[in-house]
């Protein structure tokens, strides 16, 4: 084969796949191929066009293939989730969500865009596709990207029509597993901490009470409250006015709840575990930090991101998708 230096005429000019073409004496078609990375061409054969390419210098031109698509190779994430003091983009959740999105579509080769609710629903971005991290309460943030007509999926619970796609964890599951441990480790007056409005924080409580169902534990108070630490502190707080709590156990829909609860026993002298055992949901990176170190239902956020992308590029492609409910599992610790 020639040289690639003087495959291409001009010494700044760019290669182009005809060049590429005539470097190794094969179709341009299978370049075009190749380079677009379609099944359609060996593995070997995709990989020595890839190279030659690289070696050469040549850049694909996004943009014009793009156009001739139709599509801008572009997914929306949009976070349902309003930034504060509180709770910040910069936790795990949304973060490590968004990094298993990131990285599948970075290999499909999309671009992504990120952005909020309340700007999606004022201007839409031009995308192909959109995912969605949080329904909102009573589904209205679904609602908004159902709307544009464009392909989407979730990151929430399965509470809208049967058509959505819907990523998310196994939260019955969670609740029940947390139920079945407070009352193995003997509490039987027990307190929910979450938003029910929020269709995982609901199904999270109705595994909970299914988990104490025959058994002699009840639910003595269902607290609403964001997913927060200040909530937390500020949902259990309220009770602690005796000289001893009248509950034994927490099941907290959110780990940042289950600290701040955690936090407000301490507070007023009472031990945690002895006095009141505490369950949280997430397994968030410093579940294990916390004092005491947190017991907690774990999701899989960064694998949950994966599979959100993956769908979501299924249904621009016109492919046949389902939801998934990923499992769960009770990480015990000290709490």
């Amino acid at each position: 084969m020639a040289s690639g230096t003087g495959s291409h005429s001009g010494g700044n000019a760019r290669p182009t796949m005809a060049d590429i073409a005539k470097e190794l004496g094969i179709a341009k078609i299978t370049v075009s191929r190749a380079l677009s990375n379609q099944s359609t061409v060996k593995d070997s054969t995709r990989t020595l066009i890839r190279e030659t390419a690289e070696r050469m210098g040549y850049r694909l031109n996004v943009s014009a293939r793009n156009l001739r698509q139709q599509r801008t190779r572009t997914i929306a994430v949009v976070i349902e989730m309003t930034p504060s003091h509180e709770r910040l983009m910069s936790e795990p959740y949304p973060l490590l969500l968004l990094g298993g999105i990131l990285q599948e579509l970075t290999a499909a080769g999309q671009n992504m865009v990120l952005t909020t609710i309340d700007l999606f629903s004022q201007a839409p971005p031009s995308a192909d596709g959109v995912i969605l991290l949080g329904q909102g309460v009573h589904d209205d943030a679904a609602a908004v990207i159902e709307a544009t007509g464009l392909p989407y999926v979730v990151w929430g619970a399965e509470h809208g029509p049967p058509e959505r796609i819907v990523v998310g964890s196994d939260n019955r599951e969670g609740g029940r597993l947390a139920a079945e441990y407070l009352v193995g480790r003997g509490r039987r007056r027990l307190l929910f901490l979450g938003d029910a409005e929020h269709g995982e924080a609901e199904d999270r409580l109705n595994g909970f009470r299914a988990g104490l169902a025959g058994s002699d534990a009840a639910i003595v108070a269902n607290i609403p409250c964001a997913f927060t630490v200040a909530a937390g502190r500020e949902a259990v707080a309220p009770l602690l006015g005796g000289t001893a709590p009248g509950f034994d156990g927490i099941f907290a829909s959110s780990d940042a709840i289950a600290m701040g609860a955690i936090e407000a026993l301490r507070a007023r002298g009472h031990d945690v575990p002895d006095a009141v055992s505490v369950v949280g949901f997430d397994d968030s990176p410093g579940a294990g930090l916390f004092s005491p170190p947190l017991t907690s239902i774990r999701q899989d956020w960064g694998v949950g991101g994966e599979l959100l992308a993956q769908k979501v590029l299924d249904l621009v492609a016109g492919k046949a998708v389902d939801s998934r409910a990923m499992p769960v599992e009770l990480i015990i610790r000290e709490s």
